[in-house]
């Protein structure tokens, strides 16, 4: 699907939604790819969460252009993805402590996940900058007033991310965001070696 909608896009010459349908193609599969070669298993709720954004970010935002006609599509979509990468963040860094959640304070652990959520949030503003003046695309719609209000909104998601996993780190699990966590670390326990509860 994520093919024929570049090809639809590089037919009509719209650059920019060909551009991320192939990169979120690349994206898409990588992880499939990945995942056998370092043995991890990917929970079905984190693929399911992965193409429910990339439908709404490409799909509804792009082709049926939500992102013109509803003002907060975008900064849902903002919130949404800086949500997920917070959580994305937590789980690497958890990971290269081997799970051991008395190997670093949780605060330390959800404020490089915050940090990691917000660098990704800035890279994509520096895309968005990039592709507006090479290729003339209006990414940034206001200029900097889009800019600084997509890194708010990048700033609570990944506060939410990060936040989640803190409660996961101090045993506080609340079902949603830390049962997703929960059942990632659950379904990869080699990955998790020093996890002790």
């Amino acid at each position: 699907m994520l093919f024929l909608f570049a090809a639809g896009a590089v037919i009509t010459g719209r650059w920019y939604p060909a551009f991320v349908a192939l990169a979120t193609l690349v994206l898409t599969v990588t992880p499939l790819f990945l995942s056998r070669w370092i043995r991890v298993e990917i929970p079905p709720s984190f693929i399911a969460a992965a193409v429910i954004f990339t439908g709404s970010a490409l799909i509804l935002g792009e082709v049926f252009d939500f992102y013109d006609r509803f003002w907060w599509w975008d900064i849902g979509m903002h919130g949404v993805g800086a949500l997920g990468v917070g959580m994305l963040g937590f789980v690497l860094i958890f990971m290269m402590f081997q799970g051991d959640k008395y190997a670093a304070p949780p605060y330390a652990v959800a404020l490089f996940a915050f940090c990691f959520a917000m660098a990704v949030g800035v890279l994509w503003e520096v895309f968005e900058f990039t592709m507006d003046s090479l290729l003339g695309t209006n990414m940034q719609k206001s200029g900097l007033l889009d800019t600084m209000g997509d890194l708010i909104v990048d700033g609570v998601g990944a506060l939410i991310g990060a936040g989640s996993g803190w409660f996961y780190l101090k045993s506080r699990e609340l079902g949603g965001l830390t049962g997703v966590i929960d059942e990632f670390v659950r379904r990869n326990p080699h990955l998790f070696k020093g996890r002790r509860k």
